[in-house]
């Protein structure tokens, strides 16, 4: 699944974060209430974990506005406040679970499975395409011209982050942060060479190349 967490804690988001990416999940990882909003409203994202209390825009509100905007995506409140009184208030203003913390990251991980088993979230963005390429983001599988292609986790994530923004530029910064988790280039050629190895399996057995190199910007993936 593909997971938006908004937590203004560092340590907390570090520990969360950690934890989903080897439980298989994407997890894209923000600290204010305002990016939150922001990724939440324009990205597709399987469930929502968000925090509470946040230095700007504060998590009930956040819930609130993606409600009256239309969107139904599960948001799972994880905070410190606990009372019976907290809990209703979040659960009637737009969250679908709430964890209070200190917790168990275990519970935490079967709540948010939980909450993407969800049949609405199952909808359209189960599959993503681009010509003859699909990827079932539901089982994790890629196909193209109806040959499987076996990605290694990795690569998986490549390809999922160049399929959700097809057609558009995706910038070797954006690569290392929604991949590799970092928020600086690290100076090195990880990206060159994940992007090659994808190209191996994706590309090259193939008539026609679906993944193209934007020289200076990035890197898009696009039928010609």
């Amino acid at each position: 699944m593909r997971i938006l967490l908004v937590e203004d804690e560092y340590e907390d988001a570090k520990f969360i974060s950690a934890g989903l990416t080897e439980a298989a999940h994407t997890v894209d990882t923000v600290s204010t209430g305002a990016d939150g909003l922001i990724l939440a409203m324009k990205d597709d994202y399987d469930v929502v974990i968000l925090d509470r209390k946040l230095p700007d825009l504060d998590g009930l509100s956040i819930a609130k506005l993606l409600r009256s905007g239309g969107r139904k995506i599960p948001i799972l409140f994880l905070t410190c406040l606990g009372s019976v009184k907290d809990r209703v208030e979040g659960l009637e203003e737009g969250g679908d679970d709430y964890v209070v913390k200190p917790f168990a990251f275990s519970e935490l991980l079967a709540r948010v499975n939980a909450l993407g088993r969800r049949p609405p979230m199952l909808s359209s963005h189960e599959t993503l395409r681009c010509g003859d390429l699909e990827m079932n983001v539901t089982y994790r599988s890629v196909m193209r011209s109806g040959e499987r292609i076996d990605l290694l986790p990795l690569e998986y994530k490549l390809l999922e982050a160049l399929l959700r923004n097809m057609q558009r530029v995706v910038s070797k910064t954006m690569l290392l942060e929604r991949v590799w988790g970092f928020n600086f280039d690290p100076k090195t050629s990880v990206v060159e060479t994940h992007i090659s190895r994808l190209r191996s399996k994706i590309d090259k057995p193939f008539k026609s190349q679906l993944i193209h190199t934007v020289r200076g910007s990035g890197y898009s993936i696009y039928e010609e």
